[in-house]
């Protein structure tokens, strides 16, 4: 199934008046809709606002088989295209963020995308600590036996691989909770980066990063805001990842000057 037709699947929440500006909502990895519900009722009295569960998340079934970043992207401009109809101003809280940068970096971007809004997005590569390397260097030697093999019983080792004890202690805690395909999905995604792409976005970037935030480190955010032709930074004091939660006020109050200032919307 691809990305297109996984649209019905798709479970979105509408708010505001219809004709409205459109704003698109993208939570992080392991959240829901449920979590960006208070940016949607804080924008709806005004603003058209899309609210999704992305594959494998809250009401949203998982793919069919692993994506990665190209395919939720994909569905996403599928969305904006078919269901909404007009560019949107995306707000995509961390792996959403990557999204949403991913999205704007390509060729399409400028047509789906007028805006986006961050808050401590994915995408931008950490600074790892050692024993990151030494769990990496361990599974692949782990995966190295298993591609000596027919194709067929390739991939059932590998499967096996994946069950085992040791192999899920060498993953992240994120990948420990998961199993069957949001595993790879997992995978696929938090390991694509979007360093390179950043000059391709012309759109306005407005990046939200709390002081707080273990996650996302600010040093992440300064190489994203560098790497941007239009971006601003807003940093929330006393604020973690979920930085449009424990500060709305400050969170709200921008995110509004910025959509009031944007040029008008362009309909499809």
């Amino acid at each position: 199934m691809s990305p297109e037709a996984f649209l019905d699947r798709l479970h979105v929440e509408i708010s505001g008046p219809e004709d409205g500006p459109a704003v698109l909502l993208l939570h992080g990895w392991g959240s829901n809709a449920r979590l960006m519900a208070p940016i949607a009722a804080a924008l709806a009295d005004r603003y058209y606002v899309v609210n999704v569960d992305l594959p494998g998340h809250g009401l949203t079934p998982p793919p069919p088989i692993p994506w990665g970043v190209a395919e939720h992207t994909a569905l996403i401009a599928q969305l904006i295209r078919t269901r909404i109809g007009r560019p949107v101003v995306l707000i995509g809280h961390s792996n959403g963020g990557r999204f949403g940068l991913y999205l704007a970096s390509e060729p399409e971007g400028p047509e789906l995308l007028r805006a986006l809004v961050l808050i401590s997005p994915s995408g931008m590569r950490p600074q790892r600590p050692w024993h990151y390397y030494l769990r990496a260097t361990l599974a692949r030697l782990l995966k190295a036996p298993f591609q000596l093999l027919p194709p067929s019983l390739r991939e059932a080792g590998l499967d096996w691989l994946r069950h085992t004890i040791v192999w899920k202690a060498l993953g992240s805690s994120d990948y420990r909770q998961l199993s069957g395909v949001m595993r790879e999905t997992f995978v696929r995604v938090v390991n694509t980066y979007v360093e390179d792409r950043l000059s391709r976005i012309q759109i306005p970037v407005l990046v939200f990063w709390g002081e707080r935030d273990t996650a996302v480190r600010r040093e992440q955010m300064e190489r994203l805001i560098q790497g941007l032709p239009d971006a601003g930074l807003v940093v929330l004091k006393n604020a973690g990842h979920y930085g449009y939660l424990d500060d709305p006020s400050t969170f709200v109050a921008a995110t509004r000057h910025l959509l009031a200032h944007l040029p008008p919307p362009s309909h499809t």
